[in-house]
């Protein structure tokens, strides 16, 4: 599957991640690849093939859930491209 340049600029519109006019070949050729791959696991024969599980009855310890707010807030708001009070600010999603 090609992904075309205007798909691209699309993506990063939707994602909003910035990238430069000169990325944009690069992108869809790298997505295009990817696509292609993934399209590829498709074409494998599974009908006969088992469920993975786990062959162990051996229990992971899992650890005590402890309430606490990140203490990140700061770190996390630094990457939105747009924020107010707190929150990220986002394109309209629903009408």
């Amino acid at each position: 599957m090609d992904i075309d340049k205007k798909l691209v600029k699309k993506i990063a519109t939707l994602s909003r991640i910035k990238i430069q006019e000169k990325e944009v070949e690069k992108f869809s050729k790298e997505l295009s690849k990817i696509i292609t791959w993934v399209e590829k696991l498709n074409e494998v024969e599974t009908k006969n093939i088992t469920p993975i599980a786990n062959p162990s009855d051996i229990k992971i310890p899992l650890r005590k859930d402890e309430i606490n707010d990140g203490k990140i807030e700061d770190k996390v708001l630094e990457n939105a491209p747009e924020k107010k009070a707190g929150y990220f600010i986002v394109p309209k999603v629903v009408d």
